[in-house]
């Protein structure tokens, strides 16, 4: 999500999914088999479909239609990513009410089971499959301050996993001389097996590895110790130590005064990081008092109560005080040093917002009637290694350097949107610049083709599902009635002739089941009315013969076109 196709953690991830990936202009675009056809997606749209499968859920729960949403990302997601997140619930039929950080929506939920009047600074662990962040809040009387955030949005459950992928790969082609990385859907296989075993490595120190037929039909059996997994993401592991330790440097804190330390995410649970954690704050014990993986939606949901105006008890003192995760500035020649190729921070990073700062700035070529100002966001010192949020041009004086300057100001709101205004002090001419979630990588008319096909595709969606459920009904029906029909109490009733028929439409149907993968939910419900037709007949003539009889059997010629009337005297 929001990241271009040459993106360094993108060339290194997908060689390990089971997907190709497309360079779509620098866009990575994502090609799967859908339905026996191959198409596209870009990650807003895969994302949007995971959303839309929440707002379906939601509006069944809810019985009612669901159109605004409170939506949480990593607390270090930049500008690009927080835009990629708006645009995939916008294709997904959502108004985004609010966009929160994961671990700060955690704290609100952590904040509301403590219910504790006590001033306490809490340190958020969220570590979950893809993301891992640390922020550290200061909690009192409803009141979240955000002191500090940090984080890797590359750093979470799949990197632990592709450590066990690659030894396993690895060892199978020790051992067997096959490269697994060649077979797509051998190395998915392998994914699938390499999860659980995580997950079990949590509470056993053993894990086996077994999958039938992994590859050329051979089956593939290993294990996997809990020291050997801790081995392979050592490094991991102590990376994500030095994030939790930068949180609590950028805090002003010491660790000492961290009151709690809060474990989110699924990937917290790792036996290896709780003892890394106890080490590194003295012995604290962890708090799991809330569920690791409803933690953030908890917090999202009271963010979304409280901007709907719900004022219960439980929410109606909440207080939100968020930060910038990452620092802001712009690259220029206009700088106060003069020329200088870094970038000159103006908001520095978990600055709380909203937020406003003013920095002024020079000219450097005399006479100088134009400038380009690059807005910027990141933590480098080089401009170029930052992710440009946009660019304006603001006009000069006629002047020498030393008589032109700029005021520029950088505003936050509460929402995260960004304006630039640039002012030259001398003339008063200005320039701004708003930097808003709806400046995403999409267009607004991508945007409105991509929320066509979503409404076509879910549409489709509905259809099959409608299609899928008739079809296990048909199914079902058949395989009734062939017990039926066998029954013993019945057999010596029914006429061996009609029994035939009915045997032979059943059969029939289930084999017409297993080749035939384009039929809708009517042809599903008119066949099964077809069998039912001559079911019914042939049990009202076994059990209530009569001189009408052969009128009946007459029918199972012609069941199927059977009116309701004719079944309804047939029973009688």
């Amino acid at each position: 999500m929001g990241r271009k196709f040459e993106d360094d953690k993108i060339q290194s991830d997908m060689k390990q999914w089971p997907f190709q990936l497309i360079d779509d202009n620098n866009n990575p675009k994502i090609e799967v088999e859908f339905q026996g056809v191959s198409k596209t997606y870009c990650p807003e749209e895969i994302s949007s479909m995971v959303l839309g499968k929440m707002k379906d859920t939601a509006e069944a729960y809810l019985g009612k239609p669901v159109k605004n949403a409170v939506i949480t990302v990593p607390a270090y997601f930049n500008d690009s990513q927080r835009a990629a997140t708006v645009d995939a619930a916008k294709i997904a039929g959502l108004n985004v009410l609010r966009i929160i950080n994961e671990p700060t929506a955690a704290a609100i939920a952590y904040g509301l089971e403590e219910k504790n009047s006590d001033a306490q600074n809490v340190l958020i662990f969220d570590l979950g499959g893809g993301t891992f962040d640390v922020s550290i809040l200061a909690l009192q009387n409803g009141v979240f301050e955000v002191k500090s955030t940090a984080g890797d949005t590359h750093l979470g459950g799949e990197d632990f996993d592709n450590r066990m992928i690659n030894y396993f790969v690895e060892e199978i082609k020790r051992k067997h001389n096959k490269d697994l990385t060649e077979n797509k859907r051998a190395l998915h296989r392998l994914r699938v097996a390499c999860e659980g075993a995580k997950r079990t490595l949590s509470s056993a120190t053993v894990a086996d590895i077994e999958i039938e037929s992994l590859y050329d039909s051979d089956d593939f059996y290993s294990s996997i110790s809990r020291a050997r997994f801790e081995e392979l993401n050592s490094d991991l592991f102590k990376s994500a130590m030095e994030v939790v330790e930068k949180a609590v440097q950028d805090a002003a804190i010491e660790k000492t005064q961290i009151h709690h330390v809060v474990l989110v995410g699924g990937s917290s649970r790792i036996p290896k990081i709780h003892k890394m954690l106890r080490e590194l704050f003295d012995g604290k014990e962890l708090r799991q008092s809330i569920n690791p993986d409803e933690a953030v939606a908890y917090g999202a949901a009271v963010q979304a109560a409280i901007l709907n105006g719900d004022k219960s008890e439980e929410v109606e003192d909440i207080v939100l005080m968020d930060v910038t995760p990452l620092s802001l500035g712009i690259a220029t020649k206009m700088t106060k040093l003069g020329f200088d190729p870094r970038m000159a921070v103006v908001i520095k990073r978990n600055t709380q917002i909203p937020a406003r700062q003013t920095q002024s700035f020079c000219a450097v070529d005399d006479y100088q009637t134009k400038f380009r100002f690059r807005v910027l966001e990141g933590e480098y010192d080089l401009a170029k290694d930052n992710h440009l949020l946009g660019t304006f041009v603001l006009s000069l004086p006629d002047k020498p350097c030393k008589d032109v300057h700029c005021d520029v100001t950088f505003e936050i709101d509460a929402n995260g949107i960004l304006n630039v205004t640039a002012v030259e002090t001398s003339t008063g001419v200005s320039n701004q610049l708003t930097i808003t979630y709806d400046k995403g990588r999409l267009s607004k008319d991508e945007i409105e083709r991509m929320i066509e096909d979503a409404e076509k595709l879910r549409y489709e969606e509905k259809n099959r599902k409608s299609a899928l459920l008739a079809k296990d009904a048909l199914e079902t029906y058949c395989v009734d009635v062939k017990s039926a029909v066998e029954d013993e109490k019945l057999i010596r009733k029914i006429n061996p002739n009609d029994k035939e028929v009915i045997l032979k439409k059943c059969q029939e149907t289930i084999a017409w089941l297993q080749t035939d993968v384009t039929a809708g939910k009517e042809q599903y419900e008119r066949k099964q009315k077809e069998i039912q037709n001559i079911f019914d007949v042939i049990i009202s003539i076994a059990r209530y013969p009569t001189k009408e009889s052969e009128k009946y059997r007459e029918m199972l010629n012609v069941a199927k076109n059977a009116s309701e009337d004719d079944i309804k005297n047939a029973h009688r």
